[in-house]
């Protein structure tokens, strides 16, 4: 596809971030597998289900736009993926919560793209006036950084404490 215009970079970037959504759910699983807290596992489950909610999103304003969404494949989510699985479940631990840290860490940077993902193309939307587009984009972007601050509040309220006492 040819970048000529602000909607073709728009529906490039919508197709992307469906890949890269794609792409995080499987080792989301594995990590909400590793994880030993409670919380963090129930929380890594949601994730998922977001993520999978946003995917139908994304794969609706491609088909709106007469876009197949799988035309992609998201470069960075890859590496990210790479990373995650490296350094939050191949690693050794020796501490389970040390684990659960690193998992959420991890997490985060997954989340933290798909962030950025979701505001560069709701910016686009509102640019080109696609209205319905930007409200479902909205919405994608806001429970986004919700899963995002609910992780941070797990890690601060539960799992680097337990950590750093072990």
């Amino acid at each position: 596809m040819s970048m000529n215009t602000l909607k073709d970079l728009y529906l490039d970037q919508l197709k992307d971030l469906y890949s890269a959504c794609k792409q995080s759910m499987p080792v989301v699983t594995e990590m909400g597998r590793a994880a030993t807290s409670r919380e963090l596992a129930e929380a890594l489950i949601a994730g998922n289900e977001g993520i999978a909610r946003g995917m139908e999103a994304l794969a609706g304003l491609c088909n709106q736009h007469g876009e197949d969404p799988t035309g992609e494949h998201c470069k960075g989510m890859e590496g990210l993926v790479t990373e995650a699985r490296k350094h939050a479940l191949q690693a050794e631990f020796g501490n389970a919560d040390v684990r659960d840290a690193a998992i959420i860490t991890q997490y985060q940077r997954l989340t933290h793209y798909a962030i950025a993902g979701y505001g560069c193309v709701l910016s686009f939307a509102n640019r080109l006036g696609l209205d319905g587009d930007g409200a479902v984009l909205r919405d994608c972007l806001e429970r986004t950084r919700d899963g995002d601050l609910h992780m941070t509040r797990i890690a601060e309220t539960e799992v680097n404490d337990a950590a750093a006492q072990g």
